[in-house]
């Protein structure tokens, strides 16, 4: 049998060289691998000026993004920091250290955007803005890393809607500014006027399934007190504490209230009701201002810079009801007023963006009565939500007797005041200590459970006490 004849080859058919790769292109697969987590080599940059609170470093420009944590190594072992501006030639890092501890010279690495994956177990935990354990118990369990930046907040009209009231166990919260699932209050007080014993009076509300606390620029001292005395072991049990104190970094400070946000995010996704306490978003204004004007931006407003007013909206509006089938962040923000000046740029570009606000007054706080909330001055947008109508109109009412009683105080201080002359002021005077009275409170005291109820029983019990027999 005669062998088969051979078939044609056409062009097509034959197999295809591929073109030698040149150096030049051989370079530059090399380059890549560098970024590799597991690369034995990497690409990094070298540090070229270093001032108090940053320093410069070149070589990173091409590959580096805002955000980006950076790994410097010296003789002093390896520090963390953050890029936080990018030029042509050099980028500007943030350290997380108490200071830039660099030198010239000195090997930089990028290591990409910080990832936070919080896990349940977290719970009962104090950790730093950088997700370490500061408690001294075991490692942190790691939750699932989603390999991307996660965008958490969800869109306006995707959002759930807020209506479900609930109950703090602060009678002057609860009657004059009740809150609701979701909601952002703001706390506005000096310092030393008693906000920081309000937030833990509301963090050991029994309504949430889970509390997130955030202590950026307290002192240091105070931390502990106020987790172990003020909180308590119970309500502790279903709290992440994320503490920044006043002595670390401007952006240790920067990013606990990003943290502490972060794990929220990740407790309200599994369907819990978080409670998150914010204790103080001025003092993350300052760390902001700090690292902002270290990379040269201008101050635009008694000393902040135009990115601090950018920031805050972005911080405060990741707070609030989650997608629809999911849980809720109610956040409480405190906002340490500078010379309990009401106005000063912070707490008038917060007071828009939170949906309430409660004032603490030192004039209240001077004469004992605590927790010393200005009725009159704190409002909040959704309360229509949560009274009936019956106690909306007993509301109006009862600011209307307060505030008729704080108008006439230097009249009746003069002597001026005669009682039978104005029967609405007779009884503004009668019943308004009564109503003080009632609303001190002590984070010793039982949680009121039926606020207007406790209120109601006080002035009835004293007005008998005081009827002649």
């Amino acid at each position: 049998m005669s062998p088969p004849a051979s078939l044609p080859i056409r062009a097509d058919d034959r197999p295809q060289q591929q073109a030698p790769e040149t150096r030049l292109a051989l370079l530059e697969r090399l380059w890549h691998r560098f970024e590799s987590d597991d690369a034995v080599l990497r690409r990094g940059g070298r540090v070229s000026e270093v001032s108090a609170t940053h320093y410069h470093v070149r070589g990173l420009s091409d590959i580096a993004r805002l955000g980006d944590v950076v790994e410097q190594r010296s003789r002093f072992g390896a520090r963390l920091g953050e890029i936080v501006r990018i030029g042509r030639d050099e980028v500007v890092v943030a350290p997380f250290e108490r200071s830039a501890d660099a030198g010239i010279g000195d090997a930089v690495f990028r290591r990409g955007p910080l990832a936070i994956t919080p896990h349940p177990s977290w719970r009962g935990r104090a950790i730093d803005a950088l997700a370490r354990a500061i408690d001294g118990g075991p490692p942190l369990v790691r939750g699932v890393d989603p390999g991307e930046p996660v965008h958490a907040t969800p869109g306006a009209m995707a959002r759930q809607r807020v209506g479900t009231p609930f109950m703090t166990g602060v009678r002057a919260i609860d009657i004059f500014t009740p809150l609701c699932f979701g909601q952002r209050m703001g706390i506005f007080a000096g310092s030393g006027v008693g906000k920081s014993t309000l937030l833990a009076m509301l963090a050991g509300a029994d309504a949430f399934d889970t509390v997130v606390v955030a202590l950026v620029g307290e002192r240091g001292r105070e931390v502990r007190e106020f987790l172990e005395d003020t909180i308590g072991d119970q309500a502790m049990a279903k709290t992440v504490a994320v503490v920044a104190t006043s002595d670390e970094s401007a952006m240790m400070r920067r990013r606990a209230p990003d943290t502490a946000m972060r794990v929220a995010e990740h407790f309200r996704d599994q369907g819990h009701r978080v409670l998150l306490v914010l204790d103080s978003i001025t003092r993350f204004a300052h760390a902001l201002r700090e690292v902002a004007t270290g990379t040269g931006e201008p101050p635009v407003a008694r000393g902040y810079p135009a990115s601090v007013f950018t920031d805050l909206p972005k911080l405060l509006e990741r707070a609030g009801p989650g997608l629809e089938g999911a849980g809720s962040i109610t956040a409480i923000i405190s906002v340490l007023v500078d010379g309990d000046d009401h106005n000063d740029p912070v707490a008038d570009s917060v007071r828009g963006i939170l949906d309430g606000h409660v004032v603490l007054d030192r004039a209240i706080a001077e004469q004992g009565r605590y927790p010393p909330v200005n009725p009159l001055s704190s409002i909040s947008r959704l309360a229509g939500k949560a009274w009936s109508p019956d106690q909306r109109a007993l509301v109006a009412r009862l600011k209307a007797m307060i505030s008729r009683f704080e108008d006439t105080r230097d009249i009746r201080l003069l002597g001026a005041y005669q009682g039978g002359a104005d029967p609405e002021l007779d009884m503004a005077v009668r019943q308004v200590p009564l109503i003080y009275e009632a609303l001190m409170q002590s984070p010793k005291d039982r949680p009121s459970a039926e606020p207007f109820a406790d209120l109601a029983r006080h002035l009835k019990v004293k007005q008998n006490a005081d009827a002649p027999d």
